[in-house]
């Protein structure tokens, strides 16, 4: 029903702009938009059964004349939502994840989903539900990313997801940068190759549906590297045409090339080469129309961050003051940083590093072990932060919790 209600309206549309209208279409859509954006919401997206909104959604954006009203259709769709609540009454927290990508998120040998980007999902369960467990994940394809956190059907996507303008515009709010990557190439070590510009003329193997096949595409015109750009649904099938020799270099964010190369047979026989071609901020995503949603979830990260820069950690969580004033605020145990506000106990930190640990905890569960080493890097804690013991040079940092 739903294809046939998006067809109807579209129609509708074409008919309006064929009819004599002195306007032009552009003034027309515009001034049509938010009409059939309700209408399009309301009829084809709410009516439809719930395991076929995804697939509805995918097919309205996929239309190109359509693309202005969709992203204006999913954003008054979730106005006014109280996510929060809606949370609470589910019992479970509803976070778009990966399950093929190691250490950031994937399946354990129990078939658990684990991994860094899961934890940040993890801590805002135990934030809103007092228990990390309670999360439900949505195993998300990139081409899915968009539709999903679009519909609001999720309440939030952590899945290696880079911050850029247009997806901040179109598909949701992005919550603080939680990883800095950049995007590098690997090749086998067979090649003799050693930087990225010895590349010229290679064939190169990419993900469909991401910055990354964007930023190969900039970089090949931009450097005249006359590419061979080979394009895959998702990064296990680019990751198996590369074990396969079907390119000579595999493209993605370096953190993804390390994960990728700790789970070849022979690691060593691959290269990961010097320098990035991007940047690639990563951070969890919410849907658009909730602004204390929104915060809260910021909150949520910026208590990890500051757990580590104080020393808290989940095996020294204080329940009474300690005399440390930052460390008694981030307890919940003498002051307050905007908690009930938003619908939070005083103690929600305590309940979040109890539950996940702090980032360093988080990082090193998952992404130390592949050799992603924060020291001298971009994801230590700021330099500047306010605490003797705390790692320098990097850029991971959070908004004062006052």
């Amino acid at each position: 029903m739903a294809p046939l209600v998006i067809a109807a309206a579209l129609g509708l549309l074409l008919t309006a702009l064929a009819c004599g209208d002195d306007r032009s279409p552009g003034q027309l859509e515009k001034a049509h938009s938010r009409e059939y954006a309700q209408y399009l919401v309301n009829e084809a997206i709410e009516s439809y059964p719930k395991d076929g909104r995804a697939e509805t959604l995918a097919y309205y954006n996929g239309e190109a004349a359509a693309a202005p009203i969709t992203s204006q259709a999913t954003a008054m769709n979730n106005q006014g939502v109280d996510r929060l609540q809606i949370v609470r009454d589910r019992g479970t927290l509803v976070c778009a994840s990966n399950n093929s990508v190691a250490g950031f998120g994937f399946l354990d040998a129990g078939g658990n989903t684990v991994g860094f980007d899961v934890d940040l999902c993890r801590a805002v369960a135990a934030a809103v539900l007092g228990n990390p467990d309670a999360v439900e994940f949505r195993t998300t394809t990139a081409a899915e990313r968009g539709p999903a956190i679009q519909s609001g059907e999720i309440d939030i996507m952590s899945r290696n997801t880079t911050w850029t303008s247009s997806r901040d515009a179109t598909w949701g709010n992005f919550a603080q940068t939680m990883f800095y990557d950049g995007q590098g190439f690997m090749a086998p070590r067979s090649l003799g190759i050693t930087g990225m510009m010895e590349l010229r003329d290679a064939s190169v193997c990419v993900q469909q549906g991401t910055t990354t096949e964007l930023n190969i595409q900039d970089f090949d015109n931009q450097n005249s590297m006359n590419f061979d750009i080979l394009t895959f649904p998702d990064n296990i099938s680019s990751n198996e045409a590369y074990q396969r020799g079907q390119c000579d270099a595999l493209t993605t964010d370096r953190s993804g090339l390390v994960s990728t190369r700790a789970g070849f047979e022979t690691p060593e026989d691959h290269v990961i080469l010097p320098g990035t071609i991007s940047e690639e901020p990563l951070g969890p995503v919410v849907p658009h129309g909730d602004d204390l949603w929104f915060a809260l979830v910021n909150i949520v990260m910026a208590i990890l961050v500051h757990a580590e820069a104080y020393g808290v950690t989940s095996d020294n969580v204080p329940t009474t003051a300690t005399g440390d004033t930052a460390v008694d605020r981030l307890m919940g145990l003498e002051g307050f940083y905007g908690q009930e506000a938003l619908g939070l106990p005083n103690t929600v930190a305590q309940d979040v590093i109890r539950g996940v640990g702090n980032y360093g905890e988080i990082y090193d569960r998952h992404l130390s072990p592949l050799g992603l080493e924060r020291e001298g890097s971009r994801n230590a804690l700021w330099a500047n932060a306010p605490c003797s013991e705390c790692p320098r040079g990097g850029q991971i940092f959070a908004p004062p919790l006052r």
